[in-house]
């Protein structure tokens, strides 16, 4: 049985794409979800998960070597589970936010909320305390898992954000030192140490698809970022899409020739609570059998050194670390030669970049893919047919995956034809938390608006030409310009103000600031000309001080006399963002420091 599975809604028609993926139909795979995560994870079986028959470890804290075996993360997900039930009665659809950097016990606290039937909304440990507070508020999180060097942080939000110091956790052990808080080593043992203290949450037939599993924000257009809605439905329908089309239950060559085979190990560097690291660095490489080695934070030298000690296999990066690996010098200095296979996502990574990095690795294959928070996650996946991805391609489209490409006009492009990016597949979002209308604009009709330009060859091979909307990525993070715009203009000396992105070999692109100066500002630099550089610097630093670092004005602040708008007066942001290319190509704009 051939599936002809993906879809591609041209002019009238619907192109179809048949590829021999496996002889079990979509519907037949898809339908009986009827499970949470850790319960997909954990406990049961699905024919297209390989049977690993290497026991091996499952996670190796990067720093230690400790490892955690199958028995012992299943163990400990049902201790803490019993803690949290006993202690907190945490429960149906009670929100847990895990503050905190990569740590072996971070899928654990996410699994324990599971298995309660519990929320999970992950948040960046580089957050500062009002952006956390934030976080807290919109999601009405119960409690609070922190690691302890983000603690300080972490208490001021909770106290901004009405949650007592009594429900927050300490995710790392905290060796040798004393502390209020509860851990979670301590939590484990008490929890298995007690009797049951909660009855384990099981779903109707088809309740998966509505159980909330995350809550992963995303930056959009308007204000600050939203909470996006996630079933467990569509973490586990993307994790058997991802499965499907790299065949990791198929001996379709040789044992040597396979770019997924269990008991590899993959780096794990990418944050867990980024949609990227915690579907497709967590889940699908945990239900393919693979090690994952847990690193805490990124550091380019410390990841070279990873890969040579624990011979790492599998590297899933952003562009930012791409550059690194093609300029840093370090390269050499280490045995990167167990390394076979690199993927690029969360931002597009040029063609210059991906022959540089095939040059330095040419026993590496190396390729990109393509999602967003609010398709949870991948739309696209590398080719098993290409030890090298189709420069500037973001990989062929996911069985199961519909696709349609606007035109300015309305109007459905054909193949190779440019336009705006719609997507429907088993894998996305609900909806946006508690945001009605920006729900709308994103979440049409049963298809997700992306917001990405982009065309579609006769191969179902995606390209990304360039955001339609207003979102910037900064190294893979996602950054609003309506938010820095929003808090500069509380800046006394900001009358206007306009955020656009300056495109960066190293980050992608970073954030700049035009600015409409007040009067006492324009007055002041008028009277003293030198004192501009200071303003700036006063701006720039108003940024650095209340945001995280991948939304500091890296780009620089620019005076300009007005902010173009149209008769509405919306911003006419497009005209800024050219003009921020011409200053860059004209070095008047000059990144000065890197994130």
């Amino acid at each position: 049985m051939l599936l002809s599975d993906v879809h591609i809604l041209g002019v009238g028609t619907a192109s179809k794409f048949s590829r021999t993926l496996l002889l079990i139909p979509l519907h037949i795979i898809f339908q009986n979800i009827f499970i949470v995560l850790p319960h997909f994870i954990l406990d049961g079986r699905h024919p297209v998960r390989p049977n690993n028959e290497f026991l091996n470890p499952w996670l190796i804290e990067e720093s230690t070597g400790r490892s955690v075996g199958f028995e012992q993360v299943r163990t400990r997900t049902y201790g803490l589970a019993n803690a949290l039930a006993s202690r907190w009665k945490i429960g149906e659809n009670d929100v847990v936010c895990i503050f905190s950097s990569n740590h072996i016990d971070w899928p654990i606290a996410l699994w324990a909320t599971h298995r309660l039937g519990g929320v999970v909304t992950g948040a960046n440990p580089a957050y500062t305390a009002d952006e956390l507070a934030y976080q807290l508020e919109v999601t009405k999180a119960k409690l609070l898992i922190t690691h302890s060097g983000s603690l300080s942080t972490a208490l001021t939000a909770a106290r901004d954000s009405g949650i007592s110091e009594d429900r927050i956790v300490i995710l790392d052990s905290q060796s040798g030192t004393s502390s209020p808080y509860p851990n979670i080593e301590s939590l484990v043992r008490e929890g298995l140490a007690r009797g049951p203290s909660f009855v384990e949450r099981r779903l109707e037939l088809g309740e998966a698809k509505t159980k909330l599993a995350l809550l992963n924000f995303s930056s959009g257009t308007t204000g600050k970022p939203k909470a996006v809605a996630i079933p467990h439905y569509a973490v586990i329908a993307n994790t058997i899409q991802m499965a499907l089309h790299g065949k990791v239950n198929e001996d379709y060559t040789s044992w040597e020739e396979r770019r997924y085979r269990t008991g590899d190990v993959v780096y794990a560097v990418l944050p867990l609570y980024h949609i990227y690291g915690l579907v497709v660095n967590l889940h699908f490489y945990l239900f393919s059998g693979y090690t994952l080695v847990v690193s805490s934070r990124f550091n380019f030298i410390e990841m070279l050194k990873s890969i040579e000690r624990y011979r790492i296999n599998h590297l899933l990066l952003v562009p930012p670390m791409i550059v690194l690996l093609c300029k840093n010098p370090a390269v050499k200095k280490y045995d990167l030669s167990s390394l076979r296979f690199i993927m690029c996502g969360a931002a597009p990574l040029s063609g210059e970049l991906t022959q540089q990095a095939t040059q330095l690795l040419p026993h590496v294959s190396i390729h990109q893919a393509y999602g967003m928070t609010e398709t949870s996650t991948t739309v696209s996946w590398p080719r098993l047919d290409q030890k090298i991805g189709t420069l500037g391609c973001g990989g062929q489209i996911l069985a199961g995956v519909t696709m349609k490409i606007v035109k300015e006009d309305g109007s459905l492009a054909k193949l190779g034809e440019p336009g705006e990016l719609y997507v429907k597949a088993p894998s996305l979002a609900l909806r946006y938390l508690n945001n009605e209308e920006a729900t709308k604009e994103t979440f049409i009709d049963g298809w997700v608006r992306t917001g990405d330009e982009v065309y579609i060859n006769e191969l179902a091979e995606i390209f990304i030409i360039d955001r339609m909307k207003e979102i910037m990525k900064v190294r893979g993070f996602q950054v609003a310009p309506a938010e820095l715009e929003g808090h500069l203009l509380t800046h006394l000396h900001v009358a206007d103000t306009c955020v656009v992105g300056v495109p960066d070999e190293y980050s992608g692109e970073v954030p700049l600031a035009f600015v409409v100066l007040s009067q006492s500002a324009a007055d002041r630099i008028k009277n003293n000309p030198a004192d501009a550089d200071t303003i700036k610097a006063e701006i720039a630093k108003y940024v650095a001080d209340n945001k995280v670092h991948y939304k500091r004005l890296v780009g620089g602040v620019e005076f300009i006399d007005a902010i173009p708008k149209n008769p509405s007066g919306k911003l006419l942001r497009r005209l800024l963002r050219d003009k921020a290319k011409e200053l860059k190509k004209s070095q008047t704009v000059q990144i000065k420091a890197k994130l």
